[in-house]
């Protein structure tokens, strides 16, 4: 990791002093990998996937039967 260094200048405010920081982090890319590692998932295992994939199938199945019995109105969607 870059440590980011800036130094104020005699005549500089520090508004300006705050904006070449900034600028400089920005620069540097540290904020961009910081979120890309923070909100990084990891890939479902096998097992995982095959069961989320059993649980759909299974909720079909239990609609499609519903809507058989009638106990179930099959939706329309209207597009715009």
């Amino acid at each position: 990791m870059i440590i980011v260094e800036i130094e104020k200048s005699d005549n500089e405010s520090n508004a300006s002093m705050l904006r070449r920081f900034s600028k400089r982090v920005r620069n540097f890319g540290h904020l961009k990998l910081m979120r890309k590692i923070r909100y990084a998932t990891r890939p479902k295992s096998k097992l995982k996937k095959k069961q989320d994939k059993l649980k759909r199938i299974n909720k079909y199945e239990e609609l499609e039967r519903l809507k058989k019995l009638g106990k179930v109105r099959e939706t329309t969607y209207n597009n715009r």
